[in-house]
């Protein structure tokens, strides 16, 4: 009967322990599921450059609005204030 009890009490160990055991199953899902909401949020951004690519290209003024924002151009006879 202890002989029984032994590999019983083996077995409950592996399965806890063990390659594919209900550990590593419960870090795999926990890493599954972050990476299902970082998937989701790079989606989100995706969307969001998609519909600013085809802004930019079917839009002259939000091409001129973006090169004013990130280049700091401006026309000859504006005058620009910066206030930090």
């Amino acid at each position: 009967m202890s002989g029984a009890a032994f590999l019983f009490l083996v077995f409950l160990i592996a399965s806890f322990f063990g390659e594919r055991g209900l550990i590593e199953v419960y870090q795999t899902q926990k890493k599954k599921n972050t990476l299902l909401q970082e998937k989701m949020g790079l989606l989100t951004e995706k969307r969001k450059l998609e519909r600013e690519i085809e802004e930019l290209k079917t839009n002259p003024e939000a091409v001129e609005k973006k090169a004013r924002e990130k280049l700091w151009l401006m026309k000859p006879d504006e005058i620009v204030i910066i206030i930090r």
